[in-house]
């Protein structure tokens, strides 16, 4: 496979080009894994678009809750937009070559909407807190306009932070190795290519990470401590089924997404490996948003009696 590398001063190489290795270890199941991955695209564009459209055409569906939720549902399609057709087209093509610039902007997107889904989970989690713990006063704090600002600042928050962590990424010197040993441009296996020391770097990784992944899982954990001990305050074994049920599923998908992503970026550089890595990589790119719909709509009465109406009407 062609190698483009432009020789700089001092004796060191700068990659112009990388090599996504992706599966390429797996030669014999290249066909294989560009259906299993093709199903997979179209099952989370149609399952998330399905919940959008629920979300907008129906009036039981117009509450806050389900307002984040096709927030949600759009985000997760445009995450695993960023990913797959670029990964679709190196199985198909079986050319895994991807320019500097190409790959810096993956990154940089995948690292936006990947922040944005930290603090939209957040968001999400201070509805529920506002809806159990604040009943009385839930109408006038989650009003359309608090909906809106806690929306958009979900989605922009993550964007001056992660656009200065991509140039700090790319700024630096890569060896004669232009070989990322993963399916998508992420900082692991790009900063494992780089010359010299990179412990500034990787402390820098460390700090965004702790904001935009442990900061808002506390701010998660503080919000679903205040709800348990609402609940369990409630008189009733029914209330406190019907509470719990508006949380399951939100608190299902933090667990899958957070736990992962967690392991990714947390954990010491000793225990990075490139399977572990693509593995989990795998479960919260595309295994978790394409659960999610299903997460959200079996476990959720009020979509589940949307579809029911909906599927009546048809008939």
């Amino acid at each position: 496979m062609k190698r483009e590398v432009k020789k700089a001063e001092g004796n060191v190489s700068t990659v112009m080009q990388f090599v996504l290795l992706g599966f390429s270890d797996l030669s014999n199941l290249q066909g294989f894994l560009s259906g299993v991955f093709s199903i997979i695209y179209i099952i989370v564009i149609i399952g998330n678009s399905s919940i959008i459209i629920l979300t907008r055409l129906d009036p039981v569906l117009q509450k806050p809750m389900y307002f984040f939720l096709a927030n949600f549902s759009l985000l997760e399609i445009s995450y695993v937009t960023v990913i797959l057709p670029r990964m679709l087209v190196n199985l198909w093509t079986q050319d895994r070559s991807i320019s500097l610039l190409e790959c810096a902007t993956q990154m940089c997107f995948f690292l936006m909407l990947g922040a944005t889904e930290c603090f939209l989970l957040v968001v999400m989690a201070y509805d529920r807190y506002a809806a159990i713990c604040n009943s009385l006063y839930y109408p006038l704090v989650m009003n359309q306009k608090m909906c809106v600002q806690l929306a958009v600042g979900s989605w922009v928050i993550g964007i001056p932070v992660q656009i200065g962590q991509t140039a700090q990424i790319f700024c630096l010197h890569f060896c004669d190795s232009n070989q990322i040993n993963h399916f998508f441009c992420d900082i692991p296996p790009i900063i494992k290519l780089a010359c010299g020391n990179t412990f500034v770097h990787e402390m820098s990784v460390y700090a965004v990470a702790m904001f935009f992944v442990a900061v808002p899982f506390m701010l998660i954990v503080a919000s679903y401590s205040k709800i348990i001990c609402t609940i369990l305050k409630l008189p009733t074994a029914s209330g406190q089924a019907k509470a719990f049920s508006t949380c399951s599923s939100h608190l299902l998908v933090v667990v899958l997404f957070f736990g992962s992503a967690t392991i990714t970026y947390l954990r010491p550089k000793s225990y990075h490996s490139a399977g572990t890595g693509k593995l989990l990589s795998l479960f919260y790119t595309m295994v978790t948003p394409m659960f999610n719909p299903m997460i959200y709509s079996l476990r959720n009465k009020d979509v589940i009696a949307v579809l029911r109406k909906l599927f009546l009407k048809k008939k």
